[in-house]
């Protein structure tokens, strides 16, 4: 199994087991994070950690499924489909992993706007201390 193939594999357990815990092992020290709905990139381990977690519930509440990846030798784009309150939400996920098979970049992107106004919000619920869950 390639890095890539063996790093894909692991992701795609903790997307399947909702299971934040093991998402340090998989990321870099110094991954990037690239939000569809926040404009600077997020740096950092805990900090990325933090939003997978989020998007991992707020999707998770869904039927969440990838439906295309397409490798390259340390890149991947997954695609995702999820029906979230009643919009079809279509997006990507853009991996990059470093020389130790860790996640070193990890960019979303959605489409819809709704889709991308409704996940804005609820992620913002997870991540904003004292924001309303809806």
């Amino acid at each position: 199994m390639s890095p890539i193939e063996d790093t894909l594999a692991r992701w795609h357990r903790i997307v399947a087991t909702r299971d934040p815990a093991a998402l340090e092992a998989l990321l870099a020290e110094d991954v990037v994070f690239h939000s569809p709905v926040v404009h600077t990139p997020q740096a950092g381990r805990a900090l990325t950690a933090r939003y997978l977690a989020a998007a991992l519930e707020v999707l998770g509440r869904g039927d969440f499924r990838y439906v295309r990846e397409v490798t390259g030798e340390r890149d991947a784009v997954l695609e995702f489909r999820v029906a979230l309150d009643g919009i079809e939400i279509n997006g990507v996920d853009l991996i990059r992993i470093g020389d130790d098979g860790r996640i070193v970049d990890f960019k979303v992107m959605l489409r819809p706007l709704k889709a991308v106004n409704l996940v804005h919000q609820q992620m913002a619920a997870r991540l904003v201390p004292g924001a309303a869950r809806p």
